[in-house]
């Protein structure tokens, strides 16, 4: 189903210009992840809506993203403090999110934004605006991870690729055919990433590594944002795959699995199961086939 609305993952610890990393300067937002954020919202003007629910330190991260969104020149920027699921039917965050061009979900545990905000009146106008209206939804670390209907909500890289080390859930549905994870590449989350595509080998799993996104257009076309690689698997070609023959705890084997790293400016066309590396990058082909 078409979409008109515009999904943004990130892979977390995206630059926010507090100068806390030594590449993440004020210079660097100005062409970063949350000025993309800004611009495909409508701009400087745009109201944006920051959901810190995933988070143990709400007020902190709110501040972070309060601050961040002022540097770049935004004025219209609010957070709504969902701490219970009766807070999702707050008649005046729902008025809010009526009007508001964007909602940015903060990191911290997925389950959380599911829990107090999946199937309330709040999640059906986030749904309905990001349907029908040129509304974008962003997110960061597990408020990207929400975004799919299939979620991963935990799993330890000690026991990854063993049978049940990944542990799954109901995410926000916003996206069916992606499996996502974040901090791809700092905290090794390769083999559980590779699990989950075990157990659902018809969906297409993407690994953002920090400050890495993907803007995300009906539902399809996808461009990677941001300084650092996304890792996609497509195992819709397996050729072995014994998951469901192994008992729990048990290493898994699957062959003919499909790993693809992306950067800045590649695109990626799900329905035409095409990758378009951008002409920045070293002589490559102009698109691979998935």
């Amino acid at each position: 189903m078409s979409v008109k609305g515009t999904l943004i993952p990130i892979g977390g610890n995206e630059d926010k210009g507090n100068g806390e990393n030594e590449r993440y300067t004020l210079e660097y937002i100005e062409n970063g992840i949350l000025s993309r954020v800004v611009r495909e919202s409508g701009g400087i003007d745009a109201i944006i809506i920051v959901i810190p629910t995933a988070s143990s330190i709400p007020v902190e991260v709110s501040e972070n993203y309060l601050d961040a969104f002022n540097k770049l020149g935004c004025k219209n920027v609010h957070v709504m403090d969902i701490r219970e699921r009766k807070d999702a039917k707050n008649p005046e965050f729902l008025e809010l999110m009526k009007k508001a061009d964007c909602v940015m979900f903060s990191g911290g545990d997925q389950s959380k934004i599911v829990k107090y905000i999946g199937g309330t009146p709040l999640d059906k106008i986030i749904k309905n605006k990001y349907e029908n209206e040129e509304f974008v939804i962003a997110g960061t670390s597990a408020g990207a991870m929400c975004m799919s209907e299939e979620m991963i909500t935990g799993g330890g890289v000690q026991e990854a690729f063993t049978k049940g080390a990944v542990r799954m859930g109901k995410g926000m549905s916003f996206i069916p055919n992606f499996i996502i994870d974040s901090h791809f590449i700092r905290r090794g989350r390769f083999g559980r990433l590779a699990e989950a595509m075990a157990k659902f080998p018809l969906r297409v799993g993407i690994g953002l590594a920090e400050d890495t996104g993907l803007v995300i257009k009906n539902r399809n076309n996808c461009e990677v944002i941001g300084s650092g690689m996304v890792i996609l698997f497509d195992p819709r070609r397996l050729i072995h795959n014994n998951r469901d023959a192994v008992p729990e705890g048990s290493p898994m084997s699957i062959t003919n699995l499909k790993v693809h790293i992306l950067a800045n400016g590649d695109k990626l066309d799900i329905k035409e199961k095409r990758i378009h590396i951008s002409p920045i990058h070293l002589e490559m082909t102009d698109a691979e086939t998935l």
